[in-house]
């Protein structure tokens, strides 16, 4: 499902070892939450959320990474069915909101979100560090000399 994703989304796949991870993080670590749907018993969609957090609101926010179905299965209601699945875990887990991001191509996705009610929040910048950005910030060591204090 997320090697098919990334065909859609015209990104390169995770490795190997990448996809290994992602298993580990969502069935063993328990990082990672996971909503699947299926069809005569093959999957054909999946919902991939973890929280981040609020402080103004002092409450979790449920992020949804991802929502796919597979094309020859979209317009059957498991796009909403995955979607209102994670709405109903937010309620749930008392989070104060429900956020992802979604690709400004995608008018589609666009479009089904705001039908929903959803709004775009043009008033916030995403930005980004990658790996290895944070190695280079850190020097490599999460306690490296110079490096910020954590506190907690």
């Amino acid at each position: 499902m997320l090697l098919a994703l990334a065909e859609f989304e015209h990104l390169e796949p995770p490795s190997a070892d990448g996809q290994k991870r992602i298993i580990a993080d969502i069935f063993e670590k328990r990082r990672l939450n996971l909503f699947v749907a299926s069809e005569r018993g093959k999957l054909v969609g999946y919902a991939l959320y973890f929280y981040t957090y609020s402080s103004f609101l002092a409450r979790p926010t449920l992020y949804l990474e991802d929502l796919f179905v597979l094309e020859e299965h979209r317009k059957k209601g498991l796009g909403l069915a995955l979607l209102l699945r994670c709405i109903h875990e937010a309620v749930k887990q008392d989070c104060g909101r429900m956020e992802w991001a979604v690709l400004g191509w995608n008018k589609k996705a666009i479009g089904f979100y705001e039908m929903l009610g959803a709004r775009r929040l043009d008033e916030w910048h995403s930005y980004r560090l990658t790996r290895d950005k944070l190695g280079q910030i850190s020097g490599g060591s999460p306690n490296a000399p110079g490096s910020l204090k954590r506190t907690g």
